[in-house]
């Protein structure tokens, strides 16, 4: 009797113990959430969580009024495969969250309210819609704010797993957090290799048949030590004008090559390398006035060649040829605005611009031992440099040419050259074997150069894809990405508040060589299109260097195109998806979709 009335007494128990616990509590309670102060920049946000719930770590969202929020950086909870949304990370007993305060002002003082959206679900099978909570604080006066990119001191007492949370970076932060973080040998170092990287792209390409040519130009007589002498006064004029224009625009915060890349400016310097190519051809020959070059010969003799004039050249393709934004670049002008230190950002620069110019000193070493005895062959090999000088000089002019100008004119430089290499003409039965490879080299270039003309008459405007009027289908199929335009700030902002959805934002100008590779090679892409049909598109043409490009761009602390920068279905910043530079398809993919996740 005994044993069967403490079984039903314990199977009450349980049964009304079981009871209670199938009521799941009110988010409020199973989620309690408080918000204090610590200093005159940093909030803490606080939830308890009572045991049998947890709380997801994506949902957090915060907002601040009477001031802004820096980059919040959340600790890294536990992975669970939840039925719901996957793997995702979770919160249990409690979460911390550092929430740094930056504004447009340097004070902020006052009551502030801070809005939070966070969602958690209990163990027993529910989860709570997104649950808001605020919390009323009052920030001490003259209040310093922080960068929003400055990492929180370390916190104390019970909540040690914020310090080791540093916030996220995008690439350029990280290039300039390499100045304060690592010794001057180091810095030095890492941004001649960045240099060397920067010398494979097409921002910098131009720069060898420039050079190349100019060797050229002086003659068969050109010795190995006056080569590599000429080449040294490219490359250091190159150096000395990267250097002292990032320090200009650093300090200054404006992108002070955009004022060279006008119709004009580009128009003189291409007319420049026709005059030179005129010249290889054998139109005339470029001397000075015989007084003056028998009274400068002397000089010129003593210094190996018209010194000053070829770095003169050097630092005009700086400006002009190569001066799209990559992310050492921006790393750099990044830390000389922030810090004002112009010597170890502009000693950077120049560094980077040596590795940059590394592979123009091999063109100078090597070029005179490729090039062929004196004789016809150095006539041959003085119309083709002709030939690249012209092409060079399209290719700086195309972007202020109209596209139909631009294909005429490729197809001109590919055809006439291809009829001196007597494409058209029957060779001799003993033609020799060069003849033969120079005819075969004609007969490609005329076809090429008949593609394009074919395709200008089709109505393409590509010279790389003149044909793909013929694909018509396949183009419908995957169209290219359309970006609406925004000028100013103002409309940046109207377009974040009504987008609902993720929104990129991309600096473009006509100018710029790595924006039209990432239009043509990896906006182009099908996989990359369709991720970015999920999104806003937005684009700032900042090709005329306006006050309202130059706000836009010291908005994002950008320097000059190409940038992307990814925001939130709620008009917030991602930081750590900003991309500065061509970016390959591949790579810029997984980019896309976290910022769409």
């Amino acid at each position: 009797m005994i044993r069967a009335i403490l079984f039903q007494v314990l199977l009450l128990l349980t049964l009304c113990g079981g009871a209670r616990a199938e009521e799941p509590l009110p988010p409020d309670q199973a989620f309690r959430f408080s918000a204090r102060v610590i200093d005159g920049t940093t909030i803490e946000a606080r939830w308890k969580i009572v045991d049998g719930y947890y709380m997801y770590r994506d949902k957090f969202k915060f907002t601040l009024d009477g001031a802004a929020l820096g980059t919040v950086s959340l600790p890294r909870g536990k992975v669970k495969e939840d039925e719901t949304f996957g793997k995702v990370e979770t919160f249990r007993k409690e979460v911390i969250v550092r929430l740094p305060i930056s504004t447009a002002t340097n004070e902020v003082a006052g009551k502030l309210t801070l809005n939070t959206v966070s969602q958690g679900c209990w163990d027993g099978g529910i989860c709570y819609p997104p649950l808001a909570q605020q919390a009323l604080l009052e920030l001490p006066a003259a209040t310093v704010t922080p960068s929003t990119n400055s990492v929180l001191p370390a916190p104390t007492g019970d909540i040690p797993r914020v310090a080791a949370m540093p916030p996220v970076q995008d690439e350029t932060s990280r290039v300039a957090g390499l100045f304060k973080d690592s010794s001057l040998g180091l810095v030095l170092l890492s941004f001649f290799g960045f240099g060397l990287l920067l010398s494979l792209t097409p921002c910098v390409f131009p720069m060898v048949p420039i050079l190349s040519g100019i060797i050229v130009n002086h003659g068969h007589a050109v010795t190995h030590v006056r080569a590599f002498i000429l080449s040294c006064a490219y490359v250091l004029g190159m150096a000395i004008t990267y250097a002292l224009v990032g320090i200009a625009a650093g300090l200054s915060g404006t992108m002070l090559s955009a004022a060279l890349q006008n119709a004009w400016v580009l128009s003189s310097f291409a007319l420049i390398f026709v005059v030179l190519s005129l010249s290889m051809f054998g139109f005339y020959e470029l001397q000075l006035p015989s007084a003056l070059q028998s009274r400068l010969s002397g000089t010129a003799n003593r210094q190996g060649g018209s010194l000053p004039a070829i770095a003169m050249m050097g630092a005009l393709s700086a400006l002009i040829v190569g001066p799209c934004v990559a992310a050492p670049l921006a790393g750099a002008l990044l830390y000389i605005a922030k810090t004002g230190d112009a010597a170890l950002g502009g000693a950077a620069l120049f560094v980077m611009a040596l590795g940059m110019g590394a592979p123009l000193l091999l063109v100078g070493a090597f070029s005179r031992s490729l090039l062929p005895k004196s004789g016809p062959w150095m006539e041959g090999v003085k119309k083709f440099f002709g030939v690249v000088m012209l092409a060079t000089a399209l290719w700086m002019v195309s972007p202020v040419l109209p596209a139909w100008l631009v294909m005429l004119s490729w197809a001109s430089l590919l055809i006439v050259p291809a009829i001196y290499l007597h494409a058209l003409e029957s060779l001799p039965a003993n033609a020799h074997s060069w003849q033969r490879f120079g005819k075969g080299i004609g007969v490609m270039l005329l076809l090429v150069g008949t593609a394009i003309l074919l395709g200008l008459l089709g109505g393409a405007r590509d010279p790389l894809q003149p044909l793909n009027f013929l694909r018509a289908s396949s183009a419908a199929t995957h169209s290219a990405p359309v970006f609406g335009r925004v000028a100013t700030s103002a409309a940046l902002d109207q377009e974040l508040a009504t987008a609902k959805r993720p929104v990129m934002l991309d600096f473009y100008a006509d100018w710029c060589v790595s924006c039209k590779e990432m239009e043509r090679f990896t906006f182009a892409d099908p996989a990359v299109a369709a991720a970015m049909g999920k999104m806003r598109l937005l684009q700032a043409d900042v090709t005329d260097n306006t006050e309202a490009d130059a706000a836009l761009l010291k908005r994002f602390e950008l320097f000059g195109p190409p940038g992307i920068i990814f925001f939130d279905a709620n008009g917030r910043e991602i930081p750590e998806l900003r991309v500065v530079g061509f970016v390959a398809a591949d790579k810029f993919l997984p980019t896309l979709e976290h910022a769409l996740r």
